[in-house]
């Protein structure tokens, strides 16, 4: 019995002193190794210090920036857009006899976002003819902002244009653009605000109901955080911006009582999203209460359906259907036809299999708004939509051997010609990496002083070398937090541009707890890239990652500019 006795107390001091080791080995491991965990494992304290050890492992080089001269005329809109060809037709024409319809995207897509492409292919298998000979449609499916910017800058013009809503076409009457309503509503439609159902609960319970009024009311009280899409680009966005602006004063929605009651709704804004696709994925990430949708959209979207309750506002998005320019009236015959076909009964029925012809009751209470005030809207937007915040960005440039040649040509002209969209009250700074990381320009005001010295840093980067790119996204986030230190209220972002082939020093697992912590939204364009990895990156704080190819990334950077800075 004493021999057992013996044994069993061996047995529980080996198991004390197990414990006790044990416990020190975690808990030096609990203190070293937050690089690469979770946000909820690499707390607000000791980000700082984490990411000021892995900036010690890196060489930075500093570059002395040189002046470039600039331009300082207003973007040219048609020289930055693609040619057409970048968007090849949905639905071609089959015959020597037919109209081309630019067409908004939520009806040229693949399954139940293609309706219009399934009506134009029936529509060209059916034989109709116009004056005794056979004829059909061609359709491009291209988003209602940029189809605008295509046709009021002359670089393409359809026959006929079938956006979301009718704010397109005043905008592009106030253009100059010759342009005739022919149809009203192709398919109905909604924009709505979609409310998670444990918000709307709240709301109707505080407010009593649900509209526009009483969501812009909520998100200034900061009792509802809430995301929308770009109004330059997204007719969503476009209309809830106008029915903000309408909410704060209907008589004026670009006078002082509006715009003051814009900035104080804008103050508590979280982000607004480059696309609707990047908006649902922080929906889904729980960062938000609410966010903008069309009705067809969310009919198709099982999910959204049991998790959030949807609330109309604003125009209608009717798909209405304009002629432009002087047509023949042979294509004024066909694109009649054509509308025709769309409403007859089994097409309409598709539709409304489609999501479409839904909450065809609902009637918009703004009144009929011009292209001019909605295009000033649209400046007061950009010019008000970061309030009292500074935004405070680094640029990151890929100067690896694999971005010699054009890569690296198409990423400098993309810089430099994309930062006219940058407002001059912003700050930016300007990184390289290869083997090592160069800061090639400081953080400053984006001024005329400024801005040419970007240019300047921006043509003198040379391709040789590996790809350390996430050395470089350290160095970044140093510079943007050493900013912070010296305003606290500073709204901070990364743009990263890149084939996003990584080779050398630190790895996405080394910075990824320490960016989500910090909350830098890093926005990757990708040239010739591995654009998985790239939206790896973009995902941690919910940002865009953009695939830019040589012809559009102009555009796409105006347009992401345009959404951030």
């Amino acid at each position: 019995m004493a021999g057992k006795n013996s044994a069993l107390r061996v047995l529980l001091v080996f198991g004390g002193i197990a414990v006790v080791v044990f416990g020190i080995i975690y808990a030096g491991i609990s203190m070293t190794s937050n690089i690469g965990k979770s946000s909820k494992e690499v707390t607000a304290e000791n980000a700082g210090k984490a990411l000021s050890e892995l900036y010690k492992d890196i060489t930075v080089n500093t570059v002395t920036p040189r002046k470039e001269q600039i331009n300082l005329e207003p973007p040219d809109v048609k020289e930055s857009l693609p040619d057409i060809s970048k968007f090849p037709p949905q639905v071609d024409s089959t015959t020597s006899d037919f109209i081309e319809i630019f067409s908004s995207t939520e009806k040229t897509g693949e399954g139940k976002d293609g309706w219009l492409n399934d009506v134009a292919s029936d529509f060209n298998k059916s034989g109709v003819k116009v004056n005794g000979k056979n004829v059909s449609v061609r359709i491009r499916g291209i988003a209602s902002g940029m189809a605008t910017d295509y046709i009021v800058s002359g670089k393409h013009i359809p026959d006929a244009f079938t956006p979301s809503n009718e704010l397109w076409g005043e905008m592009i009457k106030s253009g100059g653009i010759k342009l005739s309503l022919v149809e009203k509503q192709l398919a109905g439609n909604v924009a709505g605000i979609l409310i998670s159902k444990q918000k709307h609960e709240e709301l109707v319970k505080k407010y009593g109901s649900i509209n526009i009024k009483t969501v812009t009311e909520a998100v200034a009280s900061n009792e509802m955080a809430m995301g929308y899409t770009n109004p330059f680009a997204s007719s969503t966005g476009l209309n809830f911006l106008l029915s903000a602006l309408y909410t704060f004063d209907n008589k004026d929605l670009l006078g002082d009582k509006a715009v003051s009651g814009f900035e104080k709704f804008q103050t508590n804004i979280p982000f607004v999203a480059y696309t609707t696709l990047q908006m649902r994925d922080s929906a889904k990430s729980g960062v938000l209460d609410g966010f903008i949708m069309e009705y067809q959209t969310y009919a198709n979207s099982p999910d959204l359906k049991s998790d959030y309750i949807f609330s109309p506002f604003g125009v209608r998005h009717d798909s209405p259907v304009y002629a432009i320019g002087d047509l023949s009236d042979e294509k004024k015959e066909i694109l009649n036809k054509f509308i025709e076909f769309c409403k007859s009964k089994k097409a309409q029925k598709l539709a409304s299999e489609y999501g479409f012809n839904n909450l065809n009751e609902y009637r918009t209470e703004m009144e009929d708004i011009k292209g001019d005030v909605i295009t000033r809207a649209q400046k007061l937007w950009k010019d008000k939509k970061n309030v009292n915040k500074e935004i405070v960005s680094v640029f990151v440039a890929d100067t690896s051997g694999s971005m010699e040649g054009e890569p690296l040509n198409e990423l400098k002209k993309s810089l430099i010609s994309g930062s006219q969209y940058i407002g001059k009250e912003n700050s930016v700074g300007l990184v390289s990496f290869s083997d090592d990381v160069n800061i090639n320009l400081p953080i400053g005001k984006f001024d005329v002083n400024h801005r040419s010295l970007f240019a300047g840093a921006v043509t003198d980067l040379q391709a040789n070398g590996n790809t350390a790119m996430f050395d470089a996204v350290i160095v970044a986030a140093k510079m943007l937090m050493e900013e912070k230190d010296k305003n606290p209220d500073a709204k901070l972002m990364l743009f990263v541009l890149t084939d996003g082939e990584t080779n050398c020093g630190h790895s996405l697992n080394d910075i990824q707890g320490i960016i989500k912590t910090f909350k830098i939204p890093i926005y990757t364009i990708g040239y010739n890239a591995n654009i998985n990895a790239l939206q790896n990156l973009s995902s941690i704080n919910e940002a865009a990652s953009i695939n830019a190819d040589s012809e559009d990334v102009v555009y796409k950077l105006g347009s992401l500019f345009n959404a951030q800075m």
